[in-house]
């Protein structure tokens, strides 16, 4: 591997970079003396669970770490406390302290089943922001004005909309800057949405003259299993990381053909080639589009699991979808009968509303022990039935 094909691994997917050269730099010194260099990225825990639109981040600091990248896992526990402004419309609700501190040791335990921990430091700005006191933060605001501040596209729409828009909210960017100034750091990488904050790193370490002005990758927003909108747990178009594995299976060979590679640009660690290898052998019919998403699947779930219950999670959605076959593992719910078809769907959790579920019955998407449900007024009798919703939701029901 040379120092040109490193970066092209890094530039695979990215939606935009910042001072190229420093990169190409950093890279050539790592493959000419094995000089190591720092890559900065924050993470304010404010929730709990990540899904895999948050990997992306993860999967770009673990190609780094292939290549000389000593990864600064920044957990912004004091800085959650404020709220990253960033596509808001309005201020956002501060989280506690023992909140924020439950869920970055939930993101520690997630995150290390992709990234290599000997290559991590992880920090919290809390150690550093907290010393930083009135004085340090009343300094700290003298480096940006707030006329600049007000060109933020979120900002300046908040501003006339007569939105509120607090003195922290203003500080925060400046805060996360500065915590490039403190770190020292070499890269820092966010989304597409967090150009303004990550550009704040750069300003400030020339302000603070730190001698150098960190280089930026920022890596594109992933879509859902709909091909469409951001994956988000809101949406239900997501993939947990903490999920069952036999649905994270199923959900990976759920998606389209075409967002197939866009998941493999940004999720997978096959390298470019092998990625083009895999394109190759599809455009010329030597490999079916099925058999290279249960690749992607196999992978993802052994990361997060392991390369035994990736096998088996293929054999389950063989077994369930292949041969028409209930799974080995369903919930099971009882009710009082008689029950309205639509409400045992709600309360056995194979649907969020009843209007979803008669949506769901009319498509001709909902069954009960294999057969067709066309009535949406059907009420279920004493007996054990197993209901299904779609291909991939099963419920047991014992109604008493």
């Amino acid at each position: 591997m040379s120092s040109e094909e490193a970066k092209r691994e890094i530039e695979r997917g990215s939606s935009e970079i910042i001072d190229k050269e420093r990169i190409e730099f950093l890279l050539k010194r790592y493959f000419d003396s094995g000089e190591k260099y720092y890559v900065k990225a924050g993470f304010d825990p404010t929730a709990p669970d990540l899904h895999l639109g948050h990997t992306v981040l993860l999967q770009k600091l673990a190609t780094f770490q292939k290549y000389g990248g000593i990864i600064q896992f920044l957990i912004g526990d004091f800085t959650a406390t404020i709220g990253d402004p960033t596509g808001k419309s309005e201020t956002r609700k501060v989280l506690d302290v023992e909140q924020i501190l439950e869920n970055a040791k939930s993101y520690k335990e997630q995150v290390f089943k992709i990234l290599e921990e000997d290559k991590c430091e992880v920090v919290f700005n809390s150690s550093w922001l907290n010393k930083l006191g009135a004085s340090g933060i009343v300094e700290l605001t003298t480096r940006f004005n707030v006329a600049r501040m007000l060109e933020r596209d979120d900002f300046e729409k908040r501003y006339k909309a007569n939105t509120p828009i607090s003195i922290s909210e203003f500080i925060y960017p400046m805060l996360q800057g500065y915590d490039s100034v403190v770190l020292n750091s070499d890269i820092e990488i966010g989304g597409t949405d967090q150009k303004f904050n990550l550009l704040m790193g750069r300003h400030l370490q020339r302000s603070y003259d730190c001698k150098k002005e960190q280089a930026i990758v920022m890596m594109p927003i992933l879509e859902g299993l709909d091909g469409v909108q951001k994956m988000s747990k809101s949406l239900d178009n997501y993939i947990g990381v903490t999920e069952n594995p036999n649905d994270m299976y199923a959900k990976i060979l759920s998606i389209s053909d075409e967002l197939m590679w866009r998941y493999f640009e940004l999720l997978s660690a096959k390298t470019i080639k092998e990625i083009e290898l895999l394109k190759a052998g599809v455009d010329d019919g030597s490999l079916h589009p099925k058999k290279i998403k249960e690749e992607l699947a196999l992978e993802i779930v052994e990361r997060f699991y392991s390369k035994k219950i990736s096998l088996e999670s293929k054999e389950e959605f063989d077994k369930v979808f292949s041969q028409n076959a209930i799974p080995s593992q369903i919930d099971e719910f009882s009710f009082e009968a008689p029950l309205w078809i639509g409400k045992v769907l709600l309360d056995s959790k194979l649907e969020n509303s009843t209007s979803q579920a008669i949506r769901d019955i009319n498509a001709g998407a909902v069954k009960i022990d294999g057969e067709k449900v066309e009535d949406r007024d059907f009420q279920l009798q004493k007996g054990e039935y197993v209901v299904q919703v779609g291909k991939r939701k099963f419920a047991k029901i014992i109604m008493k």
